[in-house]
């Protein structure tokens, strides 16, 4: 590795580290630890929440999907602003009326105490899938650049992410977002400038060739949702959408650091709009490098393909000092989405959990030291995670059903409280048949393979997982709330 490129990158890693572990110098709460104290900036928030919609999934993986297939993952994007709408118009006032940092206090004060254990606890092992997803593409790059062992380099990593998230808190996580989303914007753009410039016959080339081969679709118009069209990942990101915006702790904490509601909406605009331009610069990225390796293809080793071809591309044809600074945004992009789940995660195990029914009302100084302990924790089971990663064809994919699972069909919970009159009984059954469908989506076709009849077999694509969850959890909580209602006042 050219020494320009090792001292861009390694300078980087410490001065992000150093910056993130300065916030623990000053003195601290458990308030400080979770939401910065209510004062922190829209434009820094908002850039916070861009930084955690990247991430390293879509610095690598997208320009992967779109190198292997087409733009039709783009269409998850699309999504975006009708989910920032909702997000502003009722989760933000709702979350800031409650003024409680945990996500899930709204679903114990509506369904009691089991929607919040269940909610909680789907969020953390969601977290776990997804940065374990982001440890593995982060290791990446380096793999290529200095031929360390993957698992070695998702050690290395996870732990210098642990060391600011946990001394830092959230004020830590949401200034280094910052900076760190400003550099992974930077060093896209800067990529997609060589590979314009690398084309032999002009940055023209790179539409024509890519017309070609349909590059640019967005997938099939048809009204199918057992494969990957525009409609299944429009619905399928609407409502992963609503999910983050709606109960992930991670937004939510965002939510309560801000100084007034309306600096909290801003920040929500921001963050949300400003994915969609740059989600599409990743997707173009990945097409040129299609364009530019088939008119190149000498360039490229047979067998090459997915997510291993944007980093083979960084190590191999950017000049020296543009691959230090490459490298170092997709850390970039990781560290921020890693860091910010370490602290929402360690918010969770501290209000959730070990407040509620370990020991209630603990001190500042013994909230503190669950706080960082739960990073650890966290910060080192998503290492495992990660290293579990290692060898799977496409992380995208790979998360993308993970989180479908894991979600557990929350979010039709959030929205029975929020939107109809269901009582406890209700919301109790909805969840139980809500949890089923999602175990025989998720199952079905290994347990075709262990010998279950064909007809028994999941028809829908793999993502439709937490669309039929959340569907399912929610029309049987209304249907029967409407039953229960409407035979009271037959019987009045």
């Amino acid at each position: 590795m050219p020494f320009i490129d090792l001292a861009v990158f390694l300078l980087y890693m410490l001065a992000i580290v150093g910056f993130g572990v300065s916030f623990s110098f000053r003195k601290r709460t458990a308030s400080d630890f979770t939401t910065g104290g209510g004062r922190l900036p829209a434009w820094a928030i908002g850039m916070s929440i861009f930084a955690t919609f990247v991430s390293s999934i879509s610095f690598l993986a997208l320009p992967g999907n779109a190198f292997s297939g087409n733009w039709n993952g783009f269409v998850f994007s699309l999504s975006i602003p009708l989910a920032a709408w909702l997000a502003v118009k009722y989760f933000v006032p709702l979350y800031r009326k409650l003024k409680s940092e945990s996500a899930y206090f709204y679903l114990e004060q509506r369904f009691g105490a089991w929607a919040r254990i269940y909610a909680s606890i789907c969020y953390l092992l969601t977290q776990l899938a997804r940065m374990g997803a982001i440890m593995y593409l982060l290791a990446l790059p380096m793999n290529a650049l200095l031929g360390w062992s993957i698992p070695s380099i998702i050690i290395l990593t996870g732990i210098s992410v642990v060391i600011y998230s946990m001394w830092g808190g959230i004020e830590a996580v949401i200034w280094t977002d910052a900076v760190q989303g400003i550099i992974l914007i930077g060093g896209a753009l800067a990529c997609l400038g060589v590979i314009f410039f690398g084309m032999p016959e002009g940055p023209s080339s790179i539409f024509s060739i890519a017309n070609e081969a349909d590059k640019f679709s967005l997938g099939s118009f048809k009204l199918d949702f057992t494969t990957s069209t525009f409609w299944m990942i429009l619905v399928y990101g609407l409502f992963i959408n609503l999910q983050n915006f709606g109960i992930d702790q991670s937004y939510v904490q965002r939510y309560l650091t801000a100084k007034t509601e309306e600096e909290a909406k801003k920040s929500t605009w921001l963050g949300s709009l400003l994915y969609i331009p740059v989600s599409l610069v990743f997707f173009f990225i990945g097409t040129a490098l299609f364009a530019y390796y088939q008119a190149q293809p000498e360039l490229l080793p047979e067998g090459l393909a997915g997510d291993k071809v944007f980093p083979y591309f960084i190590v191999n044809q950017l000049p020296v000092g543009v691959t230090g600074l490459l490298i170092a945004s997709i850390f970039a992009a990781g560290m921020s989405t890693v860091s910010t789940s370490i602290n929402s995660s360690a918010t969770v195990i501290l209000s959730d959990h070990f407040s509620k029914y370990i020991h209630p009302n603990p001190s500042e100084k013994l909230s503190l030291r669950v706080l960082r302990l739960s990073s650890l924790i966290m910060g080192l089971l998503s290492i495992v995670v990660g290293l579990a990663f290692n060898g799977v064809s496409s992380a995208l994919e790979a998360w993308w059903a993970l989180s479908s699972i894991f979600s557990g069909g929350i979010l039709g919970l959030f929205l029975l409280g929020l939107l109809s009159k269901a009582k406890n009984p209700q919301a109790v059954f909805a969840v139980i048949l809500g949890v089923v469908v999602i175990g025989w989506m998720s199952l079905s076709a290994i347990l075709i393979q262990k010998g279950l009849p064909e007809t028994f077999a999941n028809p829908l694509h793999t993502n439709m997982t937490i669309v039929m969850g959340t569907l399912t959890i929610f029309l049987v909580g209304f249907g029967l709330t409407w039953f229960t209602q409407a035979s009271a006042k037959a019987k009045g």
